[in-house]
């Protein structure tokens, strides 16, 4: 959920979200991920200023219902349309207002690989206790026509997830990891033949960093 940035008074997306919050806590689940909202207009600095009231707002919703929002900052080719959070150090900079268990950070290697200052921002967001989910996917080089839909199978790309993966543990993560691949050619193909790929992907590529 999330998508807090339009003008106004909010209304809208605010009952979206808190309806999306009753559903998670309806389900038992312990997060809800929050792509926050691209830019409604030309004004950067006051999307990413509403997306900070408004959860403000959303907050104590959540809080009250066990739900914790997990900010997931998306790569900056998505500024405009979905997400005017950016970076693993912005996402942090609007939790630090929240308690750790109310307000958590996704770390998404797709959109955050790139970043020079990841591996402190890893260890930052796992000394406070605000690593909500650790996501998986490989950057395509070159990408596909829509940058959406250009998520890679793990190894197909650029990511190395030995070193991210070697970060997120070190900072004390041990939840699950989701694969999350959004490509239109994968979907396309076998069932079977993607999911068998991406377990022996998974197996060699990405488990090692996770385990003793």
């Amino acid at each position: 959920m999330g998508f807090l940035t339009e003008p106004g008074d909010g209304r809208a997306a605010l009952d979206d979200n808190r309806r999306a919050i009753d559903d998670a806590a309806t389900l038992g689940t312990r997060e809800l991920v929050m792509v926050v909202g691209g830019m409604p207009d030309r004004d950067l600095a006051s999307a990413r200023a509403r997306v900070g009231e408004r959860l403000e707002l959303l907050v104590p919703y959540a809080a009250e219902r066990g739900v914790c929002l997990a900010l997931e900052p998306l790569h900056p080719m998505f500024c405009a349309d979905r997400a005017v959070i950016s970076t693993l150090a912005q996402a942090l900079s609007m939790a630090r207002l929240h308690p750790a268990e109310t307000v958590g950070v996704v770390v998404d290697t797709f959109h955050i690989w790139w970043d020079p200052a990841l591996e402190e921002q890893i260890a930052q967001a796992g000394a406070a206790g605000r690593i909500s989910s650790y996501q998986v996917c490989d950057w395509l080089n070159p990408m596909t026509a829509d940058p959406l839909l250009s998520r890679g199978m793990m190894g197909d790309g650029v990511i190395d997830f030995a070193t991210i993966g070697g970060w997120v543990r070190t900072a004390g993560y041990r939840g699950d990891v989701e694969v999350e691949i959004f490509n239109a050619d994968i979907w396309a193909g076998d069932g079977r033949a993607v999911i068998e790929t991406m377990k022996q992907r998974y197996r060699d590529l990405v488990l090692p960093a996770l385990v003793d």
